[in-house]
């Protein structure tokens, strides 16, 4: 499969590099860009929208771009603590010289969103995007991609313990929120089940970018509740000469990580290197002794704790992980095109499972426990190709070309043994054409294929292997007219879903299939997914705009949606798919082939968005409302499965009945679905030195053809803020948040109480040391809080970490 794979990438090399050339012109376009007061900015950064031109102001503000083909431009200039700024101008045959473009300072950080074909930054979406960067992104970062995003407005975390977690964009997660890294799936198992670890590191990454809203168009069905997009520059696009490091310690999990970015070359060619590794101990848990005792007491009477929760601590909680990243470019004046290679290995444990003694797994050296205790075990191997190349007198002016290849294996080891080994080998490749203006319509046709071999091997695999391949085309066109900036776009998308053909026997609980037309039916599936979506960024008066969009998305089920029929071991959950329909006859499971076909999942979608963003106050608020026809979700069905193996059934919080053997079985069923809610953030600069921020999300989701019932496992109402205080020698971070009791739960679903999280942090920044050097503190959950998660299966046996305390120290040179 791999040399398939291969083969099917080469060609992608060779287009790449026949695309190579541009034409030579003799105009030149320069300027300053000056502040409100007339200083002139250093370090602003300027474009003209889709070429290959890009510069960066000098001390004196000053910008040059040379051999500018003639027509309409579109100059975009941003830079820190502004708000960005689009001009248009026509280029003659004569030099522009002297243009002098002027910046309006901003309460609000204004980063460019690399995550849309089309540009944008995170104030000109008509969708509402978050983007976290530099140093918010490196004092934000966690062991897991779910807590480094959960305090974004909007996303919130599925929280599988320390170990696993993932985003949650308004309500959804799972396979309607896409991963990608640099805009390509990552092709890890994560969208399967909550505890299988993201294959994506934020502490490598330049930034990390949240599109809410269904993002269909630009990454296909998988991404019908959002993306979240990690960029990082493996494949590195200029030669400049930059390290960045970093360092630290936290005492709440015994965890110490250390990274590295190494950025070089030598005339055209680039190169990039990175690196992390981090390591860390099961984590204390507030309320109760300290872990020492707790290990203390483990040691002198083993037996006492056997098969109960060790006070102090959260049992098989630890985890190790590393990798690293090598990249290289050739840069050309067109363009460039670029190639990494990648590898991510990493060991955790999955809490919520008995522990009886340990021993080491001789693969990886971790401890783990002899019987009972389940960790996962993750290897991938990551190939990715990028190119750019600008064509300035064609109608066509601009190729973006991306591919990737992830092999990617994961296995779930209970007691020292492989339970489960997942393996999943996927191929993607996408091409972005952009096009000349057309009466002022700017836009882009995406090509994109992918295709995904997923295959689990064992006695507890809950879902058969399985391929899915998808082919689609998508068409994205904006223009400003007057104060409007108008976005359109169309996709359409088919995609194949097959199963092994021996999938109906792979469990003791499935009845047989019958004929060999139900067997064909259910082996494959096909589907067609339209998306559309209109799109208006109103800018009615300066630094103010309101964003609307109205958008159609379809999505086809995942695999694991339509074949699953087996125990979960990570979960401590037997899983049914769509497929399937389950019923309990003599005290014993049934599991037979449904009658009932599986359709698309179609949103309907309204979002509104308002801004402000000059001056000292600055705001962001969004409200949306979806209408979902046949949405996948999980249902617990008050049933048990015998067999699986020996765990602690207080970990799913589903499980009321402690005293029944078995797992708790959950099935996928399809249910129209309202989901609506608001989210605002607020900004405002007190003083110089001081910046307040208060933010607030509300997500409500309903069944509507079962009496309004509500979905399980949505995040509850949220408040907090935070106070910022920053002077030339530091800076200093108040930050609170109170979520609020969720007491709209679905059938057989606990309520969670409320909590308040307190964290604070303090940088000191350390002068003639390299480019920028910082040490830190943090500590978080200052007040020890008990904190248990509603969005998580684990919510009763794994609540947040206790009072922690972080210190390192990172910087560049």
């Amino acid at each position: 499969m791999k040399s398939i794979y291969i083969n099917k990438i080469a060609p992608l090399c060779a287009l790449s590099l026949l695309m190579v050339g541009a034409a030579s012109h003799a105009q030149k376009f320069s300027g300053v860009v000056f502040d409100a007061d007339g200083n002139r900015i250093a370090k602003a950064k300027v474009s003209l929208v889709n070429t290959k031109y890009k510069a960066v102001t000098d001390e004196k503000g000053q910008f040059t771009f040379s051999d500018i083909g003639v027509g309409k431009v579109e100059l975009h200039v941003s830079a820190k603590n502004f708000s960005h700024i689009n001009e248009y101008f026509t280029i003659t045959d004569q030099d522009i010289t002297e243009v002098t473009i002027s910046l309006s300072a901003t309460v609000m950080e204004v980063v460019d969103v690399y995550a849309t074909p089309l540009h944008s930054s995170s104030i000109e979406s008509a969708l509402p995007v978050n983007v976290i960067s530099g140093d918010e992104l490196r004092l934000k970062q966690a062991s897991t991609l779910g807590e480094t995003l959960k305090n974004e407005v909007g996303v919130h975390s599925s929280y599988f313990g320390p170990v696993a977690s993932s985003p949650i964009i308004r309500g959804m997660d799972g396979p309607r929120v896409l991963i990608t890294q640099n805009g390509l799936d990552v092709g890890d198992a994560s969208r399967v089940g909550p505890d299988h670890a993201v294959a994506a590191e934020a502490g490598t990454a330049q930034q990390v970018e949240v599109l809410r809203g269904p993002s269909t168009l630009f990454y296909g069905s998988g991404a019908i509740g959002g993306v979240v997009n990690v960029v990082d520059n493996r494949v590195p696009t200029n030669i400049d000469n930059q390290v960045d490091y970093l360092l630290k310690h936290n005492d709440v999990a015994d965890e110490s990580e250390a990274t590295l970015n190494v950025n070089t070359g030598y005339k055209s060619l680039a190169v990039h290197l990175d690196a992390f590794w981090r390591e860390s101990n099961d984590y204390k848990i507030p309320g109760y002794a300290t872990a020492e005792e707790d290990h203390d007491e483990h040691e002198e009477g083993h037996d006492e704790h056997e098969g109960e929760e060790i006070k102090g601590i959260l049992e098989n909680s630890a985890s190790k992980s590393s990798g690293f990243t090598l990249g290289s470019s050739y840069l050309f004046d067109a363009g460039y095109i670029g190639f990494s290679y990648g590898r991510m290995e990493r060991t955790y444990g999955i809490p919520g499972h008995s522990e009886h003694g340990e021993e080491e797994h001789e693969e990886t050296g971790t401890e783990i426990s002899e019987e009972g205790a389940v960790f996962g075990d993750l290897v991938q191997d990551r190939y990715q190709l990028l190119s750019e190349i600008s064509f300035e007198d064609s109608f066509i002016n601009r190729v973006m070309s991306k591919a990737a290849y992830t092999d990617y294996q994961h296995q779930e080891i209970e007691g020292g043994e492989v339970g489960t080994q997942f393996n999943n080998e996927m191929l993607e490749t996408r091409f972005d054409l952009y096009h000349q203006a057309v009466d002022g319509w700017k836009g882009a046709w995406t090509l994109h294929y992918k295709e995904n071999d997923f295959n689990a091997i064992g006695e507890e695999a809950f879902t058969p292997p399985s391929n899915t391949e998808s082919i689609a085309i998508a068409w994205l066109e904006e223009k400003h007219i007057d104060d409007v900036l108008w976005q359109l776009g169309i996709r359409a998308e088919h995609v194949t879903l097959s199963a092994n053909s021996e999938v109906e026997s792979h469990d003791e609980h499935s009845d047989e299939l019958g004929s060999h037309e139900e067997e064909s039916h259910f082996n494959k599936q096909s589907f067609t997914p339209i998306s559309a979506s209109l799109g208006a960024v109103w800018e009615y008066s300066t630094g103010y705009n309101l964003g609307f969009s109205a958008a159609f998305s379809q999505r086809a089920p995942s695999a694991s949606e339509l074949f699953s029929n087996g125990a979960h071991i990570g979960t401590n959950t037997y899983e049914v798919g769509a497929l399937f329909e389950v019923h309990e006859e003599d005290h014993e499971l049934h599991v037979d082939l449904s009658d009932q076909n599986v359709e698309l999942e179609t949103a309907y979608n309204l979002d509104l968005t308002w801004r402000k963003f000059e001056g000292d106050f600055g705001f962001v608020a969004s409200a949306f409302y979806n209408h979902i026809d046949d949405y996948y979700y999980q249902a617990n069905t008050g049933l048990f499965a015998e067999g699986g193996h020996d765990s602690h059934d207080e970990a799913i919080e589903e499980n009321h009945e402690e005293e029944t053997a078995g797992l708790p079985v959950y099935v996928f069923q399809q249910n129209n679905v309202v989901m609506y809610g608001v989210e605002a953030e607020f900004f405002y600069q007190v003083a110089p030195s001081l910046k307040a921020t208060l933010f607030t999300d509300y997500i409500r989701a309903k069944l509507t053809d079962n009496n309004n019932d509500n979905l399980p496992r949505i995040p509850p109402m949220r408040v907090g803020g935070q106070l910022n205080y920053m002077t030339d020698k530091y800076s200093a971070e108040l930050s609170a948040t109170h979520y609020f009791k969720q007491s709209d739960t679905a059938a057989l679903e606990s309520e969670t109480d409320g909590y308040t999280m307190l964290d604070a942090n303090f940088n000191y920044f350390i002068n003639n040391v390299g480019d920028d050097m910082v040490a830190f503190l943090k500590v978080n959950n200052i007040t020890d809080e008990e904190a248990r998660v509603h969005t998580s299966f684990l919510k009763g046996v794994s609540p947040l970490p206790a009072r922690g305390f972080t210190v390192g120290i990172r910087g560049s040179f």
